[in-house]
């Protein structure tokens, strides 16, 4: 399992949320990781090549700290993310959100293509998700924002993952 990410309050001047710099009542990694992994439905914005944005909800897996899924090749997502890979993943509930933003990266290793395959299979019993041949691509995350609606202003919550959040 991956290490945990640095936690820290996220900065939103107006809406009421515990300082930045303080730790009391942050959500823990694992709280984002479950809802990750149990949500059937996420949203993913890319940005087209005039720079507008573009959101589609996408079917995937949460698998080791990175989000996967798979899109043809001739979609607006795949051929946005083949040129800006820089893009975001939502779960598909507001009131417990989870908002990943990260880099995009096509998988080209079998056994994780296999692995991404069996699960994304096992989820959404779609067929061998594999055999379409479509790319199936890795959102590697730098920064992710979380919240519960029961108690925002206490427990947002900003994890750093990566080197450019």
């Amino acid at each position: 399992m991956p290490s945990e990410p640095k936690a820290s309050h996220p900065r939103m001047p107006g809406y009421g949320i515990s300082s930045s710099t303080g730790g009391d009542g942050l959500l823990p990694w694992q709280w984002a990781r479950d809802r990750l992994t149990k949500a059937h439905s996420y949203w993913l914005t890319s940005t087209r090549p005039d720079g507008a944005l573009h959101c589609m909800p996408v079917w995937g897996t949460w698998m080791d700290d990175v989000f996967y899924f798979s899109t043809d090749r001739r979609s607006r997502k795949s051929r946005n993310l083949g040129t800006r890979p820089r893009c975001v993943v939502c779960t598909e509930r507001a009131d417990e959100a989870v908002i990943v933003e990260g880099t995009a990266h096509k998988v080209e290793d079998a056994a994780l293509l296999r692995k991404f395959a069996d699960s994304y299979n096992a989820r959404y019993h779609w067929g061998d998700v594999a055999a379409l041949g479509d790319p199936v691509f890795g959102v590697h995350p730098h920064v992710a924002f979380g919240w519960s609606e029961k108690s925002m202003t206490n427990n947002a919550t900003r994890w750093k993952l990566g080197t450019n959040s």
